[in-house]
């Protein structure tokens, strides 16, 4: 049965008119029931779901909500160019349309739909919002240790590499005000996976923007199989470094004191 969308509702209060980008590649078993849960945990929120031409039938299956749902959206781009391309084109897609917020979320159920509400009231005072797994108050569920491990060290790195008073910077679960991304230079944006995640959370940070972090309830997905390889963790492992490197030296040719108080 189709759904009829109503003007009343639309948006959350103080934050304005928001759009849920969901970038899937091979989510046919998940990207249904992620919907359903973002349009039952937030009735007033659009959703865009980014489809890299998965060849497993996602694309169809979202055509499908798109049709029944006047506040679900797809994007079908021509093929898989990855975690970050997807989200930019999304964010492309939301500031072309006037939204006045933009909704990270993994497709796969990792990133809980009923936290969203809590994630959109912190938006109302913050330009930037993370759903943190590492701050006060936050579950990590069915993780093996080496995936703890390996993102408890990845984003220590992160905050003292990058000088960022962020606990989560690899995260994927935020909300970005337009204030922020009219803030933040997207154009010179070219990371994927951990990497692009750090790299938003660096571009806001130096922009000046107010970043705050919520806890959030993270669990592994129980379908489908995981985009996370070694060359996605080699490749955030390289632009950190360099990028801490970089700001250092930037850092030090304009204020030669500062490097002592580093970070």
């Amino acid at each position: 049965m189709a759904v009829t969308a109503d003007r009343r509702t639309a948006g959350h209060p103080g934050v304005g008119r928001v759009l849920v980008v969901i970038p899937t590649y091979n989510e046919a078993d998940n990207v249904e029931r992620i919907v359903a849960r973002v349009r039952a945990a937030a009735p007033g929120v659009d959703v865009l779901v980014a489809d890299d031409n998965s060849p497993d039938g996602t694309g169809a299956i979202a055509n499908r909500l798109s049709g029944d749902d006047p506040r679900v959206h797809v994007l079908h781009r021509e093929g898989k160019e990855g975690l970050g391309a997807a989200y930019l084109a999304g964010f492309a897609w939301a500031r072309a349309r006037g939204y006045d917020a933009v909704v990270e979320m993994d497709a796969d159920g990792s990133h809980a739909p009923e936290d969203l509400p809590a994630l959109l009231d912190a938006a109302r005072d913050a330009d930037v919002v993370i759903g943190s797994r590492w701050t006060r108050g936050a579950r990590v569920l069915n993780w093996p240790w080496q995936r703890l491990l390996l993102s408890r060290v990845g984003n220590l790195y992160a905050r003292l590499a990058l000088g960022m008073p962020v606990s989560d910077a690899t995260g994927g679960y935020r909300v970005y005000r337009r204030s922020a991304l009219d803030a933040i230079d997207l154009d010179s944006v070219r990371s994927q996976g951990y990497a692009f995640q750090v790299e938003l959370s660096r571009l806001a940070h130096r922009a000046g923007v107010r970043i705050v972090e919520v806890p959030i309830t993270f669990a592994e997905r129980e379908h489908g199989d995981s985009k996370m390889s070694p060359l996605i963790v080699a490749e955030a492992l390289w632009r950190v470094t360099r990028w801490g490197v970089r700001d250092r030296l930037v850092t030090a040719q304009a204020r030669p004191d500062a490097l002592a108080r580093w970070p």
